[in-house]
């Protein structure tokens, strides 16, 4: 009986949880250690670097860029006719336009304007980003690979659509290194909600790079971290002693499992207490002097997209290396010429203001911002026609993207659609470009920069990906 216990198949695999599966882990601990960023020369590390940190203003449900960004007067001349199919080469439309019929195109109700020393031209909607438009590098020839919100917000952050992969904060992070600081590395700030277009925690996941490069998401208001202040009846001293146990218990299951999620918990329960101390005095914007807060339009205490800008800036001044800043509300479908002004008005002041104010503290020189949405919308209307009301579906083949600071082009416009407005034809830059280029700015080789995970090596980038020089000053 004793022999059957040992020969047994639940004592077995009961056995080699502590036996091959403990090597096995403890292989995959030293694997993660041996590309850990703490390396001296870690081997996706290039010479120069022109950026430390990257803002990213992601407005999500697809920009559209041709009553922002990109001007076409042919679309005012034959308003109401149909896009020619050859214009289309066959490609597909969604099918929310499909079922309408037809492709009528329709321009834009709004006046675009020569912006700066540069005559960056941009809508008359965007006055404030205008006044900075000698700081921009406006891309109107973006690229994705889909047209669905989930899957193309999903390719924007984590290189590709399929679940389950680290996200672009959480591979700077891990990229950078730790700065051991009060704050987390990549901090994610979200404003007016959308039930329409959420937001799902994987754009800002850590997928299988270890837990501590996941993005921190930080709220609005008086509180922006939950749970970050001791419960009542606990003090300071207490608290203390109940992490050093956890930092003891996290130490045993490292020790005895190899498992390397134990070694991230342990970093979460320091980081959360250092953060006890830094998130209430971050989060105190009563501390910023009136003009500031008139320049970003903000409002101590409030939730708003404006006081989320003004937040980032504290957050990189204090060493957190990527912020993600989220605003919901951009799939104009319908009703163009009421919503999207609206929307531009919540954005335009706080971004053109946390542009501004990071060339004041002189860090916009090393600090990368990326103004820009999951996708572009099409030159055909989509639902009624009419000059106070029309709308535009999805479209991955032509998008517009901000860029400032960290080295990009200063007032420059990079590549151009086909005169329709349907495609990009000159100067192509895919999402994979835009990705290995902020990434070269940072001092980091896309094509280096990898980890083994299930079975293959994986990037940011993917397979694919090039870097742009035209995008570089």
């Amino acid at each position: 009986m004793e022999l059957h216990d040992h020969l047994c198949r639940r004592a077995f695999l009961g056995g080699s949880a502590f036996g091959l599966g403990s090597l096995a882990l403890s292989m995959l601990s030293q694997r993660a250690l041996s590309m850990s960023p703490q390396d001296p020369t870690p081997t996706w590390q290039l010479p120069t670097a022109k950026a430390k940190r990257v803002v990213v203003v992601f407005l999500s449900g697809g920009l559209a860029q041709l009553d922002l960004f990109d001007e076409k007067p042919l679309l005012d001349k034959r308003r109401g006719e149909q896009l020619p199919p050859s214009v289309r080469g066959g490609e597909r439309v969604t099918g929310l336009t499909e079922r309408q019929g037809g492709l009528p195109v329709v321009g834009s109700k709004f006046r675009f304007v020569d912006y700066g020393k540069s005559g960056l031209r941009m809508s008359e909607l965007l006055p404030e980003l205008g006044s900075v438009a000698d700081e921009l590098l406006l891309i109107r020839s973006l690229q994705t690979d889909h047209v669905l919100h989930e899957a193309a917000m999903t390719i924007l952050f984590t290189g590709t659509q399929l679940l389950g992969r680290p996200s672009w904060g959480a591979w700077t992070s891990y990229a950078l290194g730790d700065q051991k600081g009060n704050l987390p590395e990549f901090v994610v700030l979200l404003s007016n909600p959308d039930p329409a277009t959420p937001l799902h925690p994987r754009l800002w996941h850590n997928g299988f790079l270890p837990g501590r490069h996941q993005g921190v998401p930080f709220r609005s208001g008086k509180e922006p971290v939950l749970f970050v202040h001791n419960p009542p009846g606990v003090d300071d001293k207490l608290r203390r002693r109940q992490l050093d146990a956890l930092h003891r218990l996290g130490e045993l299951e490292a020790q005895r499992t190899g498992d390397p999620d134990a070694a991230a918990r342990i970093a979460a329960f320091e980081t959360a207490a250092r953060m006890q101390t830094s998130v209430p005095e971050l989060a105190d914007l009563s501390d910023e002097p009136a003009e500031v807060l008139e320049m970003y339009g903000a409002e101590p205490g409030e939730s708003s997209f404006a006081n989320n800008c003004l937040l980032a800036r504290r957050l990189l001044e204090r060493g957190t290396r990527f912020v993600q800043l989220c605003d919901a509300g951009w799939d104009h479908h319908f009703m163009i010429p009421r919503r999207l002004p609206e929307k531009c008005e919540q954005v335009d002041k706080p971004t053109a203001a946390l542009i501004k104010d990071l060339k004041q503290r002189g860090m916009l020189d090393d600090t990368i911002v990326v103004f820009a949405g999951e996708f572009g919308r099409t030159p055909y209307c989509e639902g009624p026609l009419a000059f106070d009301s029309y709308g535009r579906d999805h479209n991955a083949l032509a998008c517009s993207v901000l860029v400032a600071g960290g080295g990009f082009k200063r007032g420059h416009a990079h590549g151009a659609t086909d005169e329709w407005g349907w495609a990009a034809q000159d100067d192509v830059v895919h999402v994979h470009d835009l990705h290995a280029t902020i990434l070269r700015q940072l001092g980091i080789d896309h094509e280096k920069l990898t980890v083994r995970a299930q079975g293959r090596d994986f990037r940011l980038t993917d397979v694919a990906g090039k870097v742009v020089p035209g995008l570089l000053g």
